[in-house]
């Protein structure tokens, strides 16, 4: 398979892997239908999902109820393209040969806004990026 065919691969990264990270695997999935392959994981995985997370992507017709927090691990650093770390809570370090960047995505709370109120402006603040990465990696 040479280079040009290779499908594109991003990892998303929070710290628990139960919001942002989740939010972001789930949009760039239906976004891309299988154009890119999508990892997502945390530094410090949570038990489970936010359940605003959950809430906020149905919504969009985006089922993630399979989805559960996972570490983020040697294998998938190796096998992805991009590297997207959400927030400024996790910490990752650079790898050779993987594009790293950090969104610092829209915090709502800091601004009195909380429950889905702020899971949807998060939502809508990650999507919009994750609109602009499907077309860097795709050419879109």
């Amino acid at each position: 398979m040479t280079e040009a065919m290779k499908t594109p691969s991003v990892l998303f990264v929070c710290s628990k892997n139960g919001g942002k990270s989740q939010l972001a695997a789930g949009l760039m999935n239906q976004l891309a239908d299988g154009t890119v392959t999508v990892y997502s994981a945390g530094t410090k995985p949570g038990r489970s999902l936010n359940p605003q997370s959950v809430d906020a992507l149905a919504e969009l017709g985006i089922d993630i109820t399979g989805e559960h927090p996972k570490p983020v691990t040697d294998e998938v650093l190796d096998a992805v393209d991009v590297v997207i770390v959400l927030g400024t809570e996790a910490k990752l370090g650079h790898r050779e040969g993987t594009r790293l960047e950090v969104w610092e995505t829209d915090e709502p709370s800091v601004r009195g806004i909380e429950g889905m109120e702020r899971m949807r402006l998060v939502r809508d603040d990650i999507r919009a990026r994750v609109h602009k990465l499907y077309a860097e990696l795709t050419g879109g």
